[in-house]
């Protein structure tokens, strides 16, 4: 993984991290299926924007319908099911919790892979980076779970959907642009969840924190990081590009102590520790400073 890419999945874990603190505010006044109808029609416009800017809509229309099967599973894996299942989860358990509950993802992409992909299997370091960083996770979690187990529950699975639609971008849609790819499963997940978003409106308008959560999943949230994670899927890999989250629960961790005053454990450091530590490994990244070290040396 490049220098230009761990960047991006960091500025993308920033991003990500939080987006649990939008949802949790978000349902507060809003349905699950009206919030994620919601932040996928703003994301699919701010990507129509984004695209125009690099290529012309007709064109990354055109690459939709050409493969309309595989962007409707990709639709399905990495937004309709799984943003469904984070914002109920999120009615019924603490933010923090979920975006710990998610980092799981990269153990189903390896174990997914380890069955279906043999391009993308993990293995030797790698697979011990993704074994630590899962540590560290559950570390977190501890051993006394919070909320509802059917919440709890609802959240890991997302992490199932996560890499699965990870696996199925990284092979069926490889040679596609990120853009158009983040525009045109967008679009589709958009398309499929508004009818069940406006038929579950509340009576009132929201207030303003609501609508401002709404905007933030939506045009930052999907619109923006959704052409960093992509370009991750084909640049990177999907086993690498699904690390985020492992970094997304401490950045969601920074965000509640400095921004929702909350206490920050010594568990909470050690188990950050051994998430960096998995991500450092499992992205390859301390071996190719070991190379740049060993080619400065030479």
């Amino acid at each position: 993984m490049s220098r230009r890419q761990l960047l991006m999945l960091l500025v993308l874990s920033t991003i990500w991290g939080s987006s649990f603190m939008f949802i949790k505010v978000g349902v507060r006044q809003l349905e699950p299926s009206t919030l994620v109808a919601g932040r996928l029609v703003l994301a699919a416009l701010t990507l129509v924007v984004i695209v125009a800017a690099r290529t012309p809509v007709r064109v990354a229309l055109a690459a939709v319908r050409a493969r309309i099967g595989s962007f409707l599973v990709v639709a399905l894996l990495n937004s309709v099911v799984p943003f469904w299942l984070l914002a109920w989860g999120e009615t019924r358990i603490d933010s923090g919790l979920a975006a710990l509950l998610q980092a799981c993802a990269p153990l189903f992409t390896a174990l997914l892979a380890a069955g279906f992909v043999r391009s993308e299997r993990v293995t030797g370091v790698r697979l011990l980076g993704v074994l630590v960083g899962f540590g560290g996770v559950a570390l977190l979690v501890g051993a006394v779970p919070r909320g509802s187990v059917l919440g709890a529950l609802a959240v890991v699975l997302t992490g199932f959907c996560y890499a699965a639609s990870s696996l199925a971008a990284g092979l069926r849609l490889r040679d596609v642009p990120p853009a158009t790819i983040a525009f045109g499963t967008t679009t589709v997940a958009a398309l499929l969840t508004l009818p069940f978003g406006i038929a579950q409106l509340p009576a009132s308008v929201p207030g303003w924190k609501v609508i401002g959560s709404v905007v933030a999943l939506g045009v930052l949230g999907l619109g923006v990081a959704y052409v960093l994670y992509f370009g991750l899927i084909t640049g990177a890999g999907a086993s690498r590009a699904i690390l985020v989250t492992y970094l997304v629960p401490p950045m969601a961790l920074f965000y509640g102590v400095t921004v929702l005053d909350e206490s920050l454990k010594l568990t909470d450091i050690a188990g950050l520790a051994l998430i960096l530590a998995g991500v450092s490994l499992g992205t390859g990244a301390i071996r190719n400073v070991r190379r740049r070290a060993a080619a400065v040396r030479a």
